[in-house]
């Protein structure tokens, strides 16, 4: 199973962005899913979650601002970034929880490779 980001760049202070990450290979499906992002010089932070059962939590710093989705027909999770800041200037990265076969009900980790989100004017 690889992951593909996508979607990052340079908006505005104010601006909006849509980040995508695509599993592909052999799988069952998502059980769950999140995006982190990581500034320079900072720690990893868990930006939102999202699972299977619709259930969504996001760090308070992006409440109301970004919305996490997964698409389980196309093994695709989203991140819905709205009214950005400079503060938002990080690399984002995808992580999926995924069951390889029908009864695998811990699954499996995996991480995309990180795509640049630049907020400035």
């Amino acid at each position: 199973v690889q992951l593909q980001a996508s979607g990052g760049g340079v908006a505005q202070p104010g601006g909006s962005l849509r980040l995508s990450c695509a599993a592909s290979g052999r799988m069952f499906g998502m059980i769950d899913f999140d995006w982190y992002r990581q500034a320079p010089g900072k720690q990893r932070e868990l930006v939102a979650h999202g699972g299977s059962s619709s259930t969504t939590n996001y760090a308070d710093s992006v409440k109301g601002r970004f919305t996490i989705s997964g698409d389980t027909a196309k093994n695709t999770v989203y991140l819905e970034m709205n009214s950005l800041k400079p503060e938002d200037t990080a690399v984002y990265i995808c992580h999926l929880r995924i069951a390889l076969y029908a009864l695998d009900l811990g699954g499996t980790h995996y991480w995309g490779q990180g795509t640049q989100v630049t907020v400035s004017s």
